[in-house]
C-alpha cells in the first residue's frame, strides 16, 4: 500500500478537539454572516422566514446523521472525496468533490469579501467617523474588490498558521461574537419601533449624509421592490419555496467533515452528532431569537423593505432606485443606533465583526484538505500533498485556492459576464457534492459490508435498516428537491438555472460556469489517470485503499 500513495501516511496532525470541530461547525452555519446576508436578500417570498428556518433545520439534521456516520467509519482528511472515491468510484469521487470543494469555492471568495465589507469594514469605519471610506467600500465596485483581496490575505494567513492556531482564533471569535450578539439582542428587545425610527433617521443623516426622511424613503423603495416575505406563516407550499434560498446559510454543519482526519475522537459517532447537531440547533434557536428581536424594534416590515431596497438596486433590477440608506442594512449596526454611547457602539460593531473573523477561514481550510487528499492519491502533482512540518498546512493546496480566487473575485465584483448573478450557484454545486456523498452513505452497508460491520455505526438500525441508509434517503430526497428548484426553477425565484416556465433560460452564465467546472475536473482526472498509468501506477488500485492519516 505504501507504494500506492505519495507516502505511507498523510503527515497531518490530529490537532483539533471535538469542541474545536463544534465551533467550526457553528461558524460554518454562521448566523451573522451567511444568515443575515441571506435573510436580507430573501425579501420577495410568500412563506414565513421562521417556518423555513425550523423546517430546513429538521431536514438538515439528517445530513448531520449521514456525515457523522461516515466520519465514524472513515475519519479521513478529504471527507467527501475519500468516501465517494472509495464507495462510488474514483471518477465520481474526484469530479464531484473537486468541483464542489475546490473550484466552486473560488466563487465563495467574493461572497466572503462582500460580507467582510458589510459586516466588518463599513460598520467599524462608520462608528469611528471615517464616513467617506465606509461609503467607498459600501458603494463602489473597486471597494468591493478591495474587500475581496483583503479577505484572501487574511484567510491565507490564518490557514498558513495551521489548524492549532486557527482553533485559537475561532475560540476568541466565538466567545467575543456571542457577547456581541447578546448586546445586540438586549438593545433590540429594550427598544421600540418609534424610538428606532427616530434613531435611524438621525444616524442615517449624521453618519452617512443620507437625506432627511431616510426611514420613510426606505419603506417606499422596499415596497416598490416587492418586499413581502412574512415573519411566519404563508402556507406550507410557500414556506418550502423559501428554503432553497435559506439553505445558502444553514446547509453547512458538515463543512468540517473534510477535516476530521485532524480531529481527535472522530470515530465516536455520538460525539460527531453532538458537535454538528448542537451547532445546528444553537444556530437555529439564536436565529429565531434574533429575528424576533428585529421584529420587535426594527419592525419586520421595515427590515424586509430595507433589504429589498438595497438588493433591488445592488442587483441592477432598479438602477435608478438608489437606496435612501446608503449602506447595507446590517442589523447590528442598526441596533447600535439605539444607544447614544460611542463606546457601546464601537463595542457592538467590533465584537460582532468577530463572527466574520472566526468564520473566514472556512472558505479555504476545508477545501485545502480535499485538494491535499486528491494529491495524496496522485491525482494532482505530488508536491501539492506536501505538508509544512511546523504548521501541518498543505501550502501548495492553499496556493491552488488563492490565485484562482483573485481572478473569480475580479469577475464577480466588476460583474463581467454577469458573474454577480452566481451567488446561489455557489450552493448548488456543493449540494450536488453532498448528494454524491449521501448516495455513498445509503449504499455503504451493502457496498462495503466488512467495513460497515467493523464500524461503530453498525449497531444503529431502524426496523432492521441501517440508520445511515435511512438518514441518507431522507436527506437525499431533500437535496433532490433543492436541486429541482434551483436548476428548473419553475417559479422563477432563484435565477441560477433553466426555468421550465415561459421565461426559458434564466441564467446562462450560471449553467455555463457550472458545466465548465465539471468539465475541468473531468479533464484533470482522466488526464492524470492516463499519465499515472504510463508511469506504472494504477489509480483504480490507489482509490480502492483507505489512506493512513
Amino acid at each position: 500500500m505504501s507504494d500506492l500513495f505519495v507516502r505511507k501516511a498523510t503527515g497531518l496532525v490530529r490537532s483539533w478537539s471535538v469542541f474545536d470541530a463544534f465551533v467550526y461547525a457553528l461558524f460554518s452555519i454562521n448566523l451573522i454572516t451567511l444568515g443575515l446576508y441571506s435573510f436580507s436578500q430573501m425579501y420577495y417570498f410568500g412563506g414565513g422566514m421562521i417556518d423555513a428556518l425550523i423546517i430546513s433545520a429538521i431536514f438538515i439534521f439528517f445530513e448531520v446523521v449521514v456525515y457523522s456516520a461516515l466520519i465514524a467509519v472513515m475519519p479521513r482528511s478529504g471527507g467527501d472525496y475519500v468516501w465517494q472515491s472509495r464507495i462510488l468510484g474514483g471518477a465520481v469521487g474526484f469530479i464531484l468533490a473537486v468541483t464542489g470543494w475546490w473550484f466552486i469555492l473560488w466563487l465563495w471568495v467574493p461572497l466572503y469579501g462582500d460580507m467582510f465589507r458589510h459586516i466588518v469594514l463599513v460598520p467599524i469605519l462608520s462608528v469611528f467617523g471615517a464616513k467617506d471610506l465606509a461609503l467607498w467600500f459600501a458603494g463602489t465596485q473597486v471597494g468591493a474588490f478591495t474587500a475581496s483581496v483583503i479577505t484572501i490575505a487574511i484567510v491565507s494567513l490564518f490557514i498558513a498558521l495551521g489548524m492549532k492556531t486557527y482553533a485559537r482564533i475561532q475560540k476568541i471569535s466565538f466567545y467575543g461574537g456571542m457577547l456581541g450578539l447578546l448586546i445586540v439582542i438586549v438593545l433590540l428587545l429594550s427598544g421600540n419601533p418609534e424610538s428606532f425610527k427616530a434613531a435611524f433617521d438621525a444616524n442615517a443623516t449624521a453618519m452617512f449624509d443620507a437625506a432627511p426622511g431616510a426611514y420613510d424613503a426606505t419603506v417606499q423603495l422596499g415596497t416598490d421592490a416587492g418586499a413581502s416575505t412574512p415573519f411566519s406563516g404563508g402556507g406550507l407550499a410557500a414556506v418550502f419555496l423559501v428554503i432553497p434560498y435559506l439553505v445558502f446559510f444553514n446547509l453547512w454543519p458538515n463543512w468540517g467533515a473534510t477535516l476530521y482526519g485532524e480531529v481527535r475522537g472522530a470515530t465516536d459517532f455520538k460525539r460527531n452528532i453532538s458537535g454538528m447537531g448542537s451547532a445546528l440547533a444553537i444556530t437555529t434557536l439564536l436565529g429565531i431569537i434574533l429575528l424576533f428581536a428585529i421584529k420587535q424594534t426594527i419592525g419586520w416590515d421595515f427590515y424586509v423593505q430595507a433589504g429589498g431596497a438595497w438588493w433591488n438596486y445592488a442587483w441592477g433590477f432598479a438602477p435608478d432606485a438608489t437606496p435612501a440608506f446608503p449602506v447595507w442594512p446590517y442589523p447590528a449596526l442598526l441596533a447600535s443606533f439605539l444607544t447614544n454611547s460611542s463606546i457601546l457602539r464601537i463595542l457592538v460593531v467590533v465584537l460582532m465583526s468577530l463572527w466574520w473573523f472566526g468564520w473566514s477561514g472556512t472558505v479555504f481550510l476545508s477545501s485545502t484538505r480535499v485538494i491535499f487528499a486528491a494529491a495524496f492519491d496522485r491525482l494532482l502533482p505530488e508536491s501539492v500533498a506536501d505538508v509544512n512540518e511546523r504548521t501541518g498546512t498543505p501550502l501548495w493546496a492553499l496556493g491552488l485556492m488563492v490565485l484562482p480566487s483573485l481572478f473569480v473575485a475580479f469577475l464577480f465584483n466588476f460583474n463581467y459576464f454577469n458573474f454577480a448573478s452566481l451567488t446561489l450557484c455557489s450552493t448548488l454545486v456543493i449540494a450536488v457534492t453532498f448528494l454524491g456523498t449521501t448516495i455513498a452513505a445509503i449504499i455503504l452497508p451493502y457496498k462495503k459490508p466488512d467495513l460497515y460491520k467493523a464500524s461503530p455505526i453498525a449497531k444503529y438500525n431502524i426496523f432492521g435498516i441501517p440508520l445511515i441508509t435511512v438518514a441518507g434517503v431522507i436527506f437525499g430526497g431533500f437535496l433532490v428537491f433543492l436541486l429541482y428548484q434551483w436548476i428548473l426553477d419553475p417559479n422563477a425565484l432563484y435565477g441560477i438555472g433553466y426555468s421550465i416556465n415561459e421565461a426559458g433560460y434564466k441564467n446562462g452564465t450560471s449553467l455555463i460556469y457550472m458545466g465548465a467546472n465539471y468539465l475541468l475536473a473531468a479533464i484533470i482526472y482522466f488526464g492524470f489517470k492516463v499519465y499515472r498509468k504510463n508511469k506504472g501506477i494504477d489509480l483504480d488500485k490507489v482509490q480502492s485503499e483507505i489512506p493512513v492519516e
